[in-house]
């Protein structure tokens, strides 16, 4: 561990933990206690822990492990910058949108990043002004307003003459929604380790009204209903929820309290490009996640094939399927369970050509056909290719590349 208490690991490595050392064996300790809540972010092995495709970052206490992607040789902070790109690319945080238009703070981890965005929703909310919603209150009063709920108040009052106990309806800041934001205010408060934060964190906790404490679990945001009046929240709770839901206190030892923001490398990569191709790929329709049925039991539910991303071309009607594979695959060819699904996607589809799209150190597509099914030894007509993309040296040209890589194989 460096002074600053970070471990930095790339995806699929091993850390193995020195424990006869006090602070390592405590962090060893904790992750193995994490790992037995049901955590699918790593295994655990001899004195250590082997992380798999989630990256991202877990603070244990003050300590923050981070874990980076890795598609080519590059260095940490190469790494860092993309992926931080990526989910602002994916989450749409690179928009202009309330008070995460402009941050302050160049986030040096995925930690960091959401930690600004919340500061940054709320502080706008407060500079707007809180919004206020009616609440039943029912309890006793010094003053008679509402209605009297006689039975109770005989109960509870039968000495106290000065009181009242009644039911009546408050107009204030005090509703779900500042209650999840004034929890995650507070758990910012003791999360967090930049000092960059720390003063803006503090004025959150003056200026934000106290809410009483109450227990966030994930049916409380099912239940949430944005209008009108309370769109501009949903970017904050959005936050809180990711933060409040991913955060599991050490209730034995009330010390190594463990924040896990980790995403599927897999899931993420596919999202990205998606997104970058909607976005950039003018002269095709792009859509993810088209389900058509495959097959039928007698009884029970269908199956369906979903295929990463299909686009078709405005003009000609062209369908090209992708499908998005995170790891190198180097000079192999794909597994043979890919390219079955690849042919699937071929006849259900009806497309032109399907590929699947790697992450690489280089740029690189090697086409190839599938062979006949009627004459053995024969190719078919179907096109099942292979490309590879390089990893940009930052974000924005990293999309440059796949958009242009795109648009030259479909010779647009």
């Amino acid at each position: 561990m460096n002074k600053e208490n970070k471990i930095i690991v790339f995806e699929h490595e091993k850390r193995v933990f020195n424990l006869n050392n006090t602070a390592e064996k405590a962090l060893h300790d904790a992750l193995e206690l994490y790992h037995g809540d049901g955590t699918p972010f790593f295994k655990l092995i001899r004195n250590g822990v082997q992380f798999n495709e989630h990256v991202g970052v877990i603070q244990v206490g003050k300590t923050t492990i981070e874990v980076l992607p890795k598609a080519d040789q590059s260095g940490e902070e190469k790494w860092r910058n993309l992926l931080i790109g990526m989910i602002k690319t994916v989450w749409g945080f690179d928009v202009k949108t309330t008070g995460s238009s402009t941050l302050k703070l160049k986030s040096n981890s995925i930690l960091e990043l959401y930690f600004e965005l919340f500061i940054s929703e709320v502080e706008y909310l407060i500079h707007r002004g809180l919004i206020k919603k009616y609440r039943k209150y029912e309890g006793n009063q010094t003053t008679l307003k509402g209605s009297l709920q006689f039975s109770k108040h005989i109960a509870q009052n039968l000495v106290h003459k000065e009181r009242f106990y009644v039911r009546h309806t408050l107009y204030s800041t005090e509703h779900i929604l500042h209650e999840i934001l004034f929890k995650t205010i507070k758990l910012l408060a003791n999360t967090n380790t930049n000092p960059a934060l720390k003063g803006r964190i503090a004025s959150l906790m003056l200026n934000f009204p106290e809410m009483k404490d109450c227990k966030i679990k994930a049916p409380t945001f099912d239940k949430l209903v944005f209008d009108r009046k309370n769109k501009p929240y949903e970017k904050a709770i959005e936050i809180a929820k990711l933060l409040l839901l991913n955060y599991h206190p050490d209730v034995v030892k009330g010390r190594n309290n463990v924040l896990a923001l980790m995403f599927d490398m897999n899931k993420l990569w596919e999202q990205f490009i998606f997104v970058t191709l909607k976005k950039k790929l003018k002269t095709h329709q792009v859509s993810a996640q088209v389900s058509k049925k495959f097959w039928k039991p007698i009884e029970g539910y269908s199956s369906t094939l979903r295929p990463d991303i299909v686009i078709q071309h405005d003009e000609s009607k062209e369908i090209i399927v992708l499908d998005t594979k995170w790891k190198n695959i180097n000079q192999s060819n794909p597994s043979s369970e890919d390219l079955r699904q690849m042919y699937v996607y071929h006849r259900f589809y009806r497309a032109n050509k399907v590929v699947l799209l790697y992450p690489s150190d280089k740029h690189l597509i090697r086409k190839g056909n599938y062979f006949n099914s009627a004459i053995q030894d024969e190719l078919s007509d179907k096109e099942c290719s292979m490309m590879q993309i390089a990893t940009g040296d930052t974000i924005q040209t990293w999309q440059e590349e796949i958009v242009k890589n795109i648009q030259t194989y479909l010779g647009v």
